[in-house]
């Protein structure tokens, strides 16, 4: 990968935001380790975790990835070449965004991660029973107390971002300055609009999750096919579409062309998308890394950007 920088706030971080909801699921600690390396080998430094991966794993609590990253981190002592995000607000036993709550789990997430400071901490979902004020004010606490660099927020409305960004303006407290939706070429509709206006007003840097759909776009789910993954009943629905099956012709033309994967095509795609400053995809195996890191190389023209639009319409 090469590595053309892309900013958030005050960070430096890589095209491609490495997700870590995989570790301590269908990726074990010596397999996550390995993903890493390999992530940060070719040039990748923006790693994306939360305290509640992956409460949904049978036996699991929450805060397993967050435990093996920090393993890592110890192991490798490489902690400030590495962005490491990671998310408050729904882990089980740390619901919603109370400045209680928001400075409880801080510290155990910083535990967990072995660290002094997270460079970049989302509120995981809005909590709308909670003032911005309120929050924002124990976000900037954090900020001033050294434990954090950036803030950011993951699922919230339109008018929540605004108002969160207009108090913080107002009363010099640190602010939003990124934004982690749910955004792809098969779910456009959550972010485009109302929402990436507000960022882009504002200068908020989008960092989208479900950036292949769940799996989808990488091209492995065809008709009539089956693939054996955790994820595949998710993958499988948007096959079901005639706008999905329409992505993947498009995808499969602007692919031939470059001579590219199709992952890395629908990360460029994504990459290429007004106020979007990296991806989020994960990688169970270091098989799965190459066409990932790979969108730092490629370029879309305008013509195969519209292709790409347009069958996603």
């Amino acid at each position: 990968m090469t590595h053309t920088a892309k900013t958030i706030g005050s960070l430096s971080v890589s095209p491609l935001s490495l997700g870590g909801n995989v570790f301590g699921w269908t990726a074990d600690e010596a397999e996550s380790f390995r993903v890493l390396d390999a992530y940060v080998a070719g040039g990748g430094n923006f790693i994306d975790t939360a305290d509640a991966y992956s409460v949904w794993v049978p036996g699991n609590k929450g805060g397993e990835s967050e435990t093996v990253i920090g393993n890592w981190l110890a192991a490798r002592g490489n902690r400030d070449e590495v962005v490491i995000a990671t998310k408050v607000g729904a882990h089980p036993d740390l619901k919603g965004l109370s400045a209680a709550t928001i400075k409880t789990a801080v510290d155990a997430s910083l535990t967990r991660l072995r660290t002094d400071y997270i460079d970049l901490y989302y509120t995981h979902y809005d909590d709308e029973s909670v003032e911005v004020a309120e929050f924002l004010t124990a976000l900037d606490e954090l900020v001033r107390a050294g434990k954090v660099r950036e803030i950011g927020a993951s699922n919230i409305s339109a008018q929540r971002l605004d108002a969160s960004l207009t108090f913080s303006a107002r009363e010099g407290l640190a602010r939003y300055v990124a934004i982690q939706p749910h955004y792809n070429l098969v779910s456009r509709d959550t972010y485009e609009g109302e929402l990436a206006d507000v960022a882009a007003r504002h200068g908020v840097a989008a960092v989208p999750y479900y950036a292949l759909a769940s799996g989808f776009l990488t091209g492995k789910y065809r008709p009539g096919g089956s693939v054996d993954s955790a994820r595949s009943g998710k993958a499988a629905e948007y096959l079901e579409t005639e706008r999905g099956r329409r992505v993947l012709q498009a995808l499969d033309t602007v692919a031939a062309t470059h001579g590219a994967e199709l992952a890395t095509v629908a990360l460029a795609w994504l990459a290429a998308q007004p106020t979007v400053a990296a991806p989020i995809a994960s990688a169970r195996n270091v098989a799965q890394l190459p066409p990932l890191l790979a969108v730092a190389d490629l370029t879309l023209t305008d013509v195969e950007l519209a292709l790409l639009r347009e069958a996603s319409a």
